[in-house]
Parts: structure tokens; C-alpha cells; sequence
């Protein structure tokens, strides 16, 4: 009977043994998990309720929210698209990036299509790291780095399948005739039109506003896609990057969800006279564009729940850059970034500062916030930290300590480089809680700094430069050592005497 009793004691201790290494797993996962990484198109930071949106609803994101961690001090690489979606895609920040700005080639026709400046051969992606630990690699969306007969193209850069537009200037529209299918033009059945040429305000109709709509949605499509994606690939590690094009404007989404907005705000028609497609309802459509965006967010969680695949997929969320000043948007009326400064092409925090969400049950403890200090070129280190792949060289830090809660052993960045070739040539550094910015460096390329305390001045409205000699030459020092010469001229504006 002693005996019995022993062994029930031996295995009673060696199940708890047995759960606390569990636990421990859970805290650090030694496999890999399946990533799905949604990146939004020009939302600004508080364009979500868990960002403090009020007239806008987005259940799903706020539900990512609450079962996972929020940031609230978090930043894209630049205030536009490709650069953006390069740095997040390469670990780069701005001084490093082969792309810096939105270089198009090409037009807006169809015939003319051509995309913008393509990623060089041998470029180190995301997706080529994690191939070589054993994923299958996806992407829905929008791309913006290379056509299908270039270097750029997706499948040239580590994905084994992609959809979406290639041409950043096609995806202006929601409507376009065709989409992209791994180096395939698919015809998606939509008649030819062109977003930029507007109504006249005079004799604007209901059937002229019908004429920026037609039958196949694209962000519909991107979703059908990703779904068969997952369910392909549910039985091995996959990533899945999924760059929506909403909510960047034209203004056009499904008539159903203008309808959910209708009558709750006093707008009036926009005829395109600011580019991109009219609208009878702007207000209207654009909160039903990030409705519709979280109601495809809500599809993909209900999906990985449905598959058992809940437990070992991470789902992150973000923006390229801050909310449009065009098109019909109206940022103000939306309090779209919240007390910050800018909007889209300002290295300001309301063209910068973006919403980062990660949820991962099991590992990322629900319902948390974090104000650590961190940027979109830190998801190729965290991605390899969770994996066990090795990369190249990165400007990243890994958040994995942070997301599984493990703060002390969270590294820090000791600054966050931000370089804008456009809009006059910007600069931007942030530093703890001290923010550096320089504007319009080619008219005048000794331009001085303006000097912000974020921890005080959220609105950066007080410029302290005068008070802190100590902080400009530090800044300074940053830019000398992290600038690198672009590798065509339209990209290099930083003054001499601030480079090596």
C-alpha cells in the first residue's frame, strides 16, 4: 500500500512536471507557428475603436485586441506605400532601403501597367527566410514592388503563391479589370474605367456615381484566396501576408455597408475634384471601407478557429503609413490619428505612428498593452526569433520577449530612423522619448531640427531644439551613421556634411 502511495505521488509530481514544461513551451514556443500578418492601407492610428475610433465600428479588430496585445507606440518605415511595404518585407529602415519612395513606372491604363521600381535579384525577404525553415509562403493583396516580368515579382522574392494588384496604381481602384495570379493576368470581369477623371458637381447624378462600381469587388476576391490558402496548407507552417488596399482611397466598397453608416453623419457628395473616384456618401463609405476590412479580419479568425489551427497561429495587424489627405477623406472628421500631427507623406507621428495588434492564445497574454518602442522592420527579427530561421543583416529588434511577456529580456532600440525622400525631403529620428525632424532638405539642405518631447508634447506643437544642444548633435551622429547613398539620385537629399 506505501508503494501504491509512492507511485501515485511520483506521477501525480511528474504530470505537474509535465504541464509547468508545457507551460514553458507556451511561453517560448520551440515550433512553428502558422503567421498571418494583415497590413491595412493608409489607417491612421486611432481609425480603430480599440485606438479610441468613435463612428466607425470595428468588432473584430477590437476582439483581436482584447485576446491579444496592443501597442501603442509602434511605426511603419515611411509615410507611403512601397518604401513601407519594402522595409517591412527586407528588416530596413529608411537610410538602408533599396526603396525609399513611390517611384511608378508606367501609367494608369490598363495598357500602360507597370508598376513601380522592383526589389533587385538576391534581395533577403521575409518570406525567402522562412522558406528556409519549412513554410509555405502566401500573399493576398497589394504589392507595389516589381511586375510580373521583373525581379520584383512576387514569386522572385520567396512567395509560392500570390493574388493581388502588382501595380499600386491600379489598385486606385476597387473595380479593376483584372487582378494578378502568380505572374498571371486574371480577368475578374469589370468594365474599364478610370478613378481620376471626376463628376461635374453641376449635373452629377445617381448614375453617374454608379459608374465607379462594378460586379467582382477585389478585397472580396483577395479573401476568397487567402481562405483557400489556409485550408491548402493547414497541415504544415505557413505565412500569410495579407496587404489589403483599404482603406486608401478611391472611396468604393459594397452598397451594404455605406448603408450601415447612412444618416449618421452630415456629409455631402464628393465629385473627385481632391483625385480618385466620386462619392454620393464619403463619409458614409469610408467608415463602411474599415467595417468591411474588420468584417474580413473576422472571417480569417473564424477560419483559424474552425481548422483547430487557433492555438499555433499568430495573427498580427497593422497600416503602411497614416491616414490620406485626399480623395475625399476627411481626417479631421474621423479624429483618424487622434491628437498627432500629419497624416500620410509627414514623418510626423500622424503619418508614422500606427496601430499594432498581435494576438496568439496560449503565448500572447489576452488583453495587454504595450508601449514599447518599436517599428514594422523588427518583424523579420521577431519572425526568425520564432522560428529558428536565420537572417541577414536587419535594423530589427525581436518583440518576441515582449509579446510572450518575457519583458526582461526584451531588447530596446536605442533610436527609430526615419528617411523620406519626398514631399521636400524629410528626416526624422526618435530617440527615448525626444522625436528629431527636419523638412524640406532640398530647397535647403542645412535645414535645422526641430526637437520634440513626446512623452509631453503627443502633438509634437513645441519645438525645444534651442534648450537641448546635447540632443541635436546626437541626432546628428545618428544621421551620419545610418544614412546610406540611394541608388538613384531622386532618393539622395540629405546634405553632405550629415553623411559619412
Amino acid at each position: 500500500m506505501q508503494k501504491l502511495k509512492i507511485y501515485l505521488l511520483l506521477f501525480v509530481l511528474m504530470l505537474h512536471a509535465g504541464s509547468m514544461l508545457g507551460q514553458g513551451k507556451r511561453l517560448r514556443p520551440g515550433g512553428k507557428p502558422n503567421i498571418i500578418y494583415i497590413y491595412a492601407d493608409d489607417m491612421g492610428y486611432a481609425e480603430l475603436g480599440a485606438y479610441g475610433q468613435k463612428k466607425i465600428k470595428t468588432p473584430n479588430l477590437d476582439r483581436l485586441a482584447r485576446e491579444g496585445m496592443k501597442f501603442t507606440q509602434h511605426y511603419t518605415g515611411t509615410p507611403v506605400c512601397a518604401p513601407a511595404r519594402c522595409m517591412l518585407m527586407t528588416g530596413k529602415h529608411g537610410g538602408h532601403s533599396y526603396i525609399r519612395g513611390n517611384y511608378p513606372m508606367g501609367g494608369n491604363a490598363d495598357s500602360l501597367e507597370a508598376g513601380q521600381m522592383p526589389l533587385p535579384e538576391g534581395t533577403f525577404t521575409i518570406p525567402k527566410m522562412l522558406k528556409t525553415v519549412g513554410y509555405v509562403t502566401g500573399m493576398t493583396g497589394k504589392w507595389g514592388l516589381g511586375m510580373n516580368n521583373t525581379t520584383g515579382s512576387p514569386l522572385n522574392q520567396g512567395f509560392d503563391f500570390y493574388y493581388g494588384y502588382l501595380d499600386q496604381k491600379q489598385a486606385q481602384n476597387y473595380y479593376p479589370t483584372h487582378l494578378w495570379e502568380n505572374d498571371r493576368k486574371v480577368n475578374l470581369g469589370n468594365t474599364d474605367f478610370n478613378v481620376q477623371i471626376g463628376l461635374d458637381s453641376a449635373k452629377a447624378t445617381d448614375k453617374g456615381f454608379d459608374g465607379y462600381k462594378g460586379k467582382v469587388y477585389a478585397p472580396d476576391m483577395m479573401t476568397k484566396k487567402a481562405l483557400a490558402f489556409i485550408e491548402k496548407n493547414k497541415s504544415k507552417p505557413f505565412f500569410l501576408y495579407m496587404p489589403y488596399t483599404i482603406p486608401h482611397v478611391s472611396l468604393q466598397v459594397p452598397d451594404q455597408y455605406i448603408g450601415q453608416y447612412l444618416g449618421k453623419f452630415d456629409e455631402r457628395p464628393y465629385y473627385g475634384q481632391n483625385g480618385y473616384a466620386p462619392s454620393k456618401y464619403p463619409l458614409s463609405t469610408y467608415a463602411g471601407m474599415i467595417t468591411y476590412l474588420d468584417d474580413q479580419v473576422g472571417i480569417i479568425m473564424k477560419e483559424i478557429k474552425k481548422l483547430g489551427l487557433d492555438e499555433n497561429t499568430i495573427i498580427m495587424f497593422s497600416s503602411d503609413n497614416g491616414t490620406t489627405f485626399n480623395g475625399g477623406v476627411e481626417a479631421r472628421f474621423f479624429e483618424s490619428v487622434g491628437d498627432f500631427r500629419g497624416l500620410k507623406m509627414d514623418v510626423f507621428e500622424g503619418g508614422i505612428r500606427e496601430p499594432f495588434i498581435a494576438r496568439w492564445p496560449g503565448k500572447i497574454p489576452a488583453n495587454t498593452v504595450s508601449d514599447l518602442i518599436s517599428a514594422q522592420y523588427d518583424m523579420m527579427a521577431t519572425f526568425a526569433d520564432m522560428t529558428g530561421a536565420k537572417m541577414n543583416h536587419t535594423d530589427g529588434i525581436s518583440l518576441l520577449p515582449t509579446l510572450t511577456g518575457n519583458h526582461k529580456t526584451q531588447k530596446k532600440h536605442d533610436f527609430l530612423y526615419f528617411e523620406y525622400p519626398e514631399k521636400g525631403g524629410q528626416l526624422a529620428v526618435r530617440t527615448g522619448n525626444w522625436k528629431g525632424v527636419k523638412l524640406n532638405m532640398r530647397k535647403n539642405p542645412g535645414a535645422g531640427w526641430m526637437l520634440f518631447d513626446l512623452e509631453n508634447d503627443r502633438s509634437e506643437s513645441n519645438n525645444v531644439a534651442a534648450q537641448h544642444p546635447d540632443i541635436i548633435k546626437r541626432l546628428d551622429a545618428i544621421v551620419k551613421k545610418e544614412h546610406q547613398t540611394a541608388h538613384i539620385n531622386e532618393w539622395e537629399f540629405v546634405d553632405s556634411k550629415m553623411r559619412k
